[in-house]
């Protein structure tokens, strides 16, 4: 039997849909200090979390197990444990923190300290911070490459982008782009960085290989937010004027003007790019809207001044619960994985079945367990994050799934 290492996942008999197994959105309420937690499948508020005061930014791990918090007039950053749905810890950082991003792996988050003009680089091993690094002035929102090698810092108050080293956490190169920019946002390749400029009414589009603004796109209000579609063909922009404007990547041309709820702030996209979802601050609502039909197709009340900004809905498929208390053990590992992936299953029958997708849900892996111990090769496979599904056909036609995730890392 092959020893199992550090970081496996386990997915033990009685196997529940919880919050990190079901895709949900965290929207931060700016001024009754809590998180309202979204199924994004029923578009319901299924819990709210206290937190600091004056949360804002939102960044969601990868695996979906945890949400990061900035607590603005706390200055720190609070930790959710969505198993739980309660801080598990509080984090001092920088002075009224706005701004957040995790990396891809999940295991470096950095923090937009506003009125410090720094970055806050943290272990998410331990919560705590391993490098205060100064960039531009009034920092606010925060994006990591694909690649995990760059984090770009939109500074609201200098009109500049810093680009930060993850290798050594120095800044490597500052970008002049419009006035007071607020998000700022990469495609799915890293190829290129999107930053919204509020009192300029444009969109910078930035070529990340070389750091120039390659374009800009000119709108009406105040531009803040701002997410790309998982297959880097659509941009999204929220408006404080109550609009959402979309933008084809293409061509950087705008598509459409979605109207939405009262200042528009924070807004992200599912894993499988069908809907957006946007925070109005002062409608205290969140808006979802259908991305082949670019309307708004619900309307969720959170709590009071709703923010969101950031990369607040979990990239987790909806888990299927168990049915089966007898339902047997499956550990793959190691997690992240980067060249072999190591699979064992402690009653492995020639009848289950193993399906592995990807974080679109399409199929890149499926076999029946020939044995307890299996090694499959993902040399080939990209990096992010991935999903896989166990089922086991039963004698009397009934089947238990049991369900996992894990990180493949180039």
């Amino acid at each position: 039997m092959k020893k199992v290492i550090t970081n496996l996942i386990l997915v033990v008999s009685s196997f529940f849909v919880t919050n990190a197994d079901a895709q949900t959105a965290y929207i931060t309420n700016g001024d009754d200090n809590t998180v309202s937690v979204i199924n994004v499948s029923t578009n319901t508020v299924v819990n709210t979390v206290p937190v600091g005061n004056n949360p804002f930014g939102v960044a969601v791990s990868p695996d979906g197990s945890m949400v990061y918090i900035t607590n603005g007039s706390d200055n720190t950053v609070s930790v959710i444990n969505t198993f739980t749905n309660a801080v598990s810890t509080t984090i001092p950082v920088g002075h009224w923190p706005y701004g957040l991003a995790v990396s891809y792996d999940g295991s470096k988050l950095y923090v937009s300290n506003g009125n410090d003009n720094t970055v806050s680089a943290i272990n998410t091993a331990n919560n705590t911070v391993s490098a205060t690094i100064p960039v531009g002035i009034s920092p606010f929102g925060v994006a990591i490459s694909p690649d995990g090698t760059k984090v770009y810092v939109a500074n609201s108050g200098d009109t500049t982008v810093s680009v930060i080293s993850t290798a050594s956490n120095t800044v490597l190169d500052t970008i002049i782009v419009g006035n007071n920019p607020q998000g700022v946002a990469f495609n799915s390749n890293g190829s290129k960085v999107y930053v919204p400029n509020c009192w300029s009414h444009n969109l910078n589009v930035i070529d990340a290989s070389t750091n120039i603004v390659i374009d800009t796109i000119h709108f009406g209000g105040l531009l803040i937010g701002v997410v790309v579609s998982p297959d880097g063909s659509t941009v999204y922009v929220a408006s404080a004027g109550g609009f959402v404007y979309v933008i084809d990547a293409a061509t950087d041309t705008v598509l459409a003007t979605i109207p939405v709820g009262s200042y528009s702030e924070g807004l992200s996209i599912t894993p499988d790019g069908t809907k957006v979802y946007v925070a109005n601050y002062s409608s205290n609502t969140v808006n979802v809207i259908n991305t082949a039909t670019n309307t708004v197709i619900a309307t969720i009340p959170v709590g009071f001044h709703p923010i969101g900004f950031g990369n607040f809905i979990s990239s987790c498929n909806v888990g299927i619960p168990s049915l089966n208390i007898n339902s047997s053990s499956i550990s793959i590992y190691p997690n992240p994985a980067s060249t072999l992936l190591n699979i064992h299953h402690s009653t492995c029958t020639s009848q289950e079945t193993l399906l592995i997708t990807d974080l679109l849900g399409t199929e890149v892996y499926k076999e029946n367990l020939t044995g307890i111990d299996n090694t499959i090769s993902i040399t080939t496979w990209t990096a992010g994050l991935y999903f896989y599904c166990l089922t086991p056909a039963l004698p009397n036609g009934e089947g238990v799934s049991v369900r996992g995730k894990f990180v493949v890392q180039k």
